[in-house]
């Protein structure tokens, strides 16, 4: 039986959103409520709703405007039923991907140099797991995620870490059925055990490298798609 996938309360506010934009019939230009409005109606904290407007921004579903509000922006092209169109998506991920490059390679960069022998076992013992799964034909993106963030605690660079945690709920499209294809990105296992190889040596340039390759395998996939 598949896991059913738990959303990040991100997640949840950002669907309610396009939600009410639906019910209430908002176009292109309107104004949604103001953040203290809205954390009322959603019963929600602020921390929460701001990081479901960044995302809602980051796919052009709304523009926020200083000192103005918050706007729809270009609702004819969406469908607000949990769902955005394809191409969309690809471009969000796309955008995303340009983040993972930047702070995650710094992050696989650092773990090179600092990774402890207990979190060499820990992500020996994550990469069995990957590849049980894999083989019995399982879902692995949990168990991709926990190999990506074991590498990110390797690190050990806390404010690093906290500005990834910080855009979770964007970073995890890419674990959480991307595109809606639970295995979309099965076919970058492959640098997963070499980039960690590298780490466990405290090889940072062979580690970046082969973080590259998988970046561009994700890019590759997600272009073609």
């Amino acid at each position: 039986m598949a896991k059913i996938q738990r959303q990040s309360m991100p997640e949840l506010v950002s669907q309610e959103i396009q939600n009410f934009i639906e019910e209430q019939s908002l176009q292109e230009g309107d104004k949604l409520p103001s953040v203290e409005a809205m954390t009322q109606m959603f019963g929600v904290g602020r921390s929460s709703l701001r990081e479901a407007l960044r995302y809602l921004e980051a796919i052009d579903v709304i523009t926020i405007v200083n000192g103005k509000g918050i706007f729809v922006r270009d609702v004819g092209i969406f469908r607000f039923a949990g769902k955005i169109k394809i191409e969309k998506e690809k471009r969000f991920l796309l955008s995303i991907l340009d983040v993972r490059r930047a702070l995650e390679g710094k992050a696989v960069e650092l773990a090179a140099k600092r990774i402890t022998p207990s979190q060499i076992r820990e992500l020996t013992e994550c990469l069995r797991e990957y590849a049980k799964l894999k083989e019995a034909g399982q879902p692995t993106s949990q168990i991709d995620l926990a190999f990506h963030r074991g590498v990110m605690r390797a690190a050990a660079s806390p404010i690093l870490f906290s500005v990834l945690e910080s855009i979770s709920s964007m970073y995890e499209k890419f674990f959480h059925e991307p595109l809606g294809e639970q295995k979309l990105f099965d076919e970058t296992y492959e640098f997963h055990p070499t980039m960690f190889a590298a780490i466990a040596d405290h090889d940072p340039v062979r580690a970046l490298a082969e973080f590259d390759k998988l970046m561009n395998c994700i890019e590759e996939i997600i272009k073609a798609y």
